[in-house]
This record gives structure tokens, sequence and C-alpha cells, in this order.
């Protein structure tokens, strides 16, 4: 998350590039995963924690498989991305690998990982235990909200660069990922790579997509990040009004099915805003405050399918008054410090309070959300960027063609970001989905058939294919909301 305007970021290093390179294909070790996990293997690989240092220290990258039940005609494997920064690929491929397998017509091995420096990959640990992370995050708000708020939020954040300093936070950069990435693609024996990242996951896949234009087979994405502007600090730029936009359609699509927030729910919704600034509001045993509220309503530009339960606590919300709340701890989920841990190796953010305060500002003016996805990169102030990273260029013409998919209304990757690698790469193809939430492969039956069809056997959509909206959501028995942190991941802590 990073910048746009005024100067505020600094120059960008220039990256090395993968000629380099020289590190041996690792063996790899598969067994059978835990026996909560039948038809699944697990195994690790031994990458260089320096890529400049190939014969130097290593660190881990953990792997899951689900292996292709037709061998006979087994084209290869299907390496999976969930995003993030900080999703485990093994947990999602624990769920998604069913799916996934079945959609390539089981010719495929279904490969997750988890990255360098996340969930089983040697992780990166800023805290001792869940209990000091929550303590953390609970000495201030989700963000500064008001201007006395927002130094001692900068300062607080941005003493996390001390505490996870620890030699994986040194090369947790994507281009370090991408990296691992293609040692992998060698230890399994395949001759190029077949992808499908989602999110954050996006930006993994375009960026092996320039460092490696000669070894992609069939590379998807899907929620697509615009790398000029995530690695260049820009990303506020997006984020600034992308989940306003979802927002307006979930206010007009409430008021058109009569939702519970309705009718008039934008004018309610400001109506909210307004109280809650002013004065915390108590519904049932907690108490809500502005950025906690804003934090609820961000989940609309997620999950579409959870509208009706986010219009539900809206409307309680609306109705309530004001008046105490609370906290707990089990397994350390790296989540949080892995987000980070790539998110500044990735990016040269400000170095300053006033510059961060003087971008601050610049994303407030694009919605009430701007804030949130903001401040939060504050942790990167005394973060060094990796030098190793990859900034561009990002117009590489690929060995096969790189399908690129987008929703129209996505609050965390919006559709702009899908355009915008769709002219950079020249070799690739947009499919569009018309409809609402994060990532098409969730929800658009269309778009999985698509993205499907073209990792097995390449086939394209036609040019300006745009798959149908889903229904009004507030029409559909909704699914409920999973309590976690959607930012840029399948979710800033920054997300995605």
């Amino acid at each position: 998350m990073r910048l746009t305007v005024l100067g505020a970021v600094v120059a960008l290093v220039v990256a090395l590039t993968p000629a380099a390179q020289a590190a041996a294909t690792p063996p790899i070790a598969w067994a059978a995963c835990e026996s909560a996990r039948p038809g699944f293997e697990c195994g690790t690989l031994i990458v260089p924690l320096d890529h400049d240092e190939p014969r130097g220290a290593t660190t881990t990258v953990a792997l899951t498989r689900k292996p292709a039940t037709d061998q006979a005609r087994r084209i290869g494997s299907l390496l999976f991305n969930p995003g993030g920064p900080g999703a485990s690929g093994i947990d999602y491929v624990h769920a998604w690998g069913e799916k996934m397998s079945a959609g390539v017509r089981g010719r495929f091995d279904v490969v997750g990982f988890d990255p360098r420096g996340i969930g089983r990959s040697n992780p990166l640990r800023c805290f001792s235990s869940e209990q000091e992370r929550a303590e953390f995050l609970a000495a201030g708000p989700v963000f500064p909200y008001e201007r006395a708020q927002e130094r001692p939020f900068f300062d607080r954040y941005r003493s996390l660069a001390a505490r996870c300093d620890q030699p994986i936070a040194r090369h947790m950069s994507t281009a370090d990922v991408v990296r691992d990435l293609d040692l992998l693609r060698r230890a399994l024996g395949d001759r190029k790579l077949t992808y499908f990242g989602t999110s954050y996951g996006s930006y993994i896949g375009t960026t092996y997509a320039n460092m490696f234009p000669g070894n992609v087979r069939a590379l998807a994405i899907d929620g697509v990040l615009n790398p000029e502007l995530w690695s260049s600090g820009r990303q506020i730029e997006s984020d600034r009004i992308a989940t306003a936009e979802v927002l307006d359609e979930f206010f007009r699509l409430c008021d058109e099915a009569h939702c519970a927030f309705g009718p008039h729910s934008e004018q309610r919704w400001q109506e909210l805003l307004k109280s809650v600034r002013a004065k915390p509001i108590t519904l049932g045993t907690e108490v809500w405050t502005y950025d906690e509220v804003i934090q609820w309503a961000l989940f609309a530009g997620f999950a579409s399918e959870g509208w009706t339960d986010v219009a539900a606590v809206l409307d309680q919300l609306s109705d309530a008054s004001a008046g105490p709340a609370a906290t707990a701890a089990p397994a350390y989920d790296n989540f949080f410090d892995a987000n980070l841990g790539t998110l500044c190796a990735d990016t040269e953010f400000p170095r300053t309070f006033g510059a961060y305060r003087s971008v601050a500002r610049y994303a407030e003016a694009g919605s009430e959300f701007g804030p949130y996805w903001w401040w939060s990169t504050s942790a990167c102030a005394d973060w060094p960027a990796n030098p190793d990273r990859y900034t561009g260029p990002w117009r590489a013409r690929t060995s096969a063609p790189v399908l690129v998919v987008g929703n129209r209304f996505d609050g965390s990757t919006d559709f702009r970001g899908a355009q915008a690698v769709a002219k950079q790469l020249p070799n690739s193809r947009l499919l569009e989905y018309a409809g609402w939430g994060h990532i098409a492969y969730r929800r658009s039956q269309c778009a999985i058939d698509h993205i499907h069809s073209y990792l097995l056997n390449g086939s394209l959509p036609a040019v300006g294919t745009v798959c149908p909206a889903n229904p009004n959501p507030f029409l559909d028995d909704a699914s409920q909301l999973a309590g976690h942190d959607f930012r840029r991941s399948t979710g800033p802590v920054a997300s995605r």
C-alpha cells in the first residue's frame, strides 16, 4: 500500500534479474499428510535464503499436493497461491484441491505452497504469542480517525520493524518468492510453469511472468493487483476509492431488495458514521467505535455472499445508542507478521510522519475507507525494502498467453488492476465478471469454467467475454461472514 501523490514515495531500487540464479534443483521428499488430510501429500523444498548466494544459508518452503487422479494422462503440476500476502497456500489447497483437481479433470497434481516466511515455511514471528499480538493491536484503533491518534499510531506501527528484524524478514520480497517458485517448478519436473494465483497471488503471477517470461505454460490470475501501483507504493490510488465503489452498489441493491439496512441505506450510512464518530455505540455487550464500523462495512467489498449479514449489523448499529468490550488467544497465526514482511520488502514507503500524514489526507479525500488501507503501512516506515525486489518493467511477452480475470466491483483489487495488467502484458486475455466481491473463482461458475479450461488446455475466452453477474446478493441466501481480516487476502494489514 503505498502511495501516489506529492513526491512522498522515495526512488525505487532496480531489482536484480533472475539470470544470475545458479541454485541447484532441490529434491522434494513427499509423504502422506496427517490423517485429517486423506489423499494429500506433504513435503518441503530447501531454497537459498538469499538467491544472490545460492550456496549460502537456506530456508524451507512447505508444500502440499493433491496428486493427479488421471495418472495415465497427467500433464504436470498446477501451482496455486491464494493471496495475502500471508495466506497459506497449503490450507487453501486442502480446502479447494478437490474442486481444482476435478476442474482440470484430474490431469494435474494440484500443488499448494506457503511462501517463505509464511505459515509453515520458516514463519516470521514478531510477537511471542497470540496474546502479545492481540495486546499490541488492542492498544490503539484499527486505524487513526482523529488527528490526535495519528502520531501515536504511526510510532507504534513503525516500532514493528525492530520487533520483526529476523533473517527471513530481509528476504521476503515477492521476487524472492518467484525465484523459489521457479526452483519448485524445476523440482517438480515441469519444463514450464502452470500457475493460478488469486488476490496478492496475482502479483506473484505477474512478477513471475515478467522475471521468467519464457517459462510459462499457463498462468491465470484472478483479483488482480496493478504491479505498477503495488511495487511503487501507489496502491492507495486504488484503495482510496475501490471499497467505496462497491459500497455504492451495496446501497443500491440493498434498497432495490428492501434489505434490513434500507430504505435510504446510503443516507442511514452517513448518519451512522456521524453518530459513531461523535460517540461509540453499544450493541449488546460490545462497544463499536468509528474504525470498527468502517472495518465491518469494508467486508462488503470482499464477500457479496455476506451482504445480508453486513446489512443486519449496520441496521442494529444504526438503531442502537451508546455505552463496554473484550479479547482471547490460541496457536500462533503469522498472517499479520508475514503480511508486513512481504509488503515492506516489496515497496519503499515514506520514512517520516509528515509524509504519511500528507498521503493520509489524500487517502481520506478518496473515501472513508482510504485511511483504513493506508495507515497500517506505517509499519514499513523503518523497515528496509529488500534490495532484491522486482520493480519492473512489467511488459514482458510470455511464452504462452496469460489469463487475467477481474470482478467489476471488487473492494480490494479493483477491476482497473485487471485492465492495467491486460494492457501491460502483450500476450494476455482479459475475462470480466460483472458482479460483486473479491475473486471471481469464488462466485462465478462462468469464470470458474473458463479458468479450468484455460489451465487444462490453454483455451482462452473470446475477446471481450463478460461473465454475467449473479442475482442481487440480498435476494439470495447469504452465507455467514467468517470473522477474520479480509484485507488483501483471500484477503492491509495491509492483504489482498
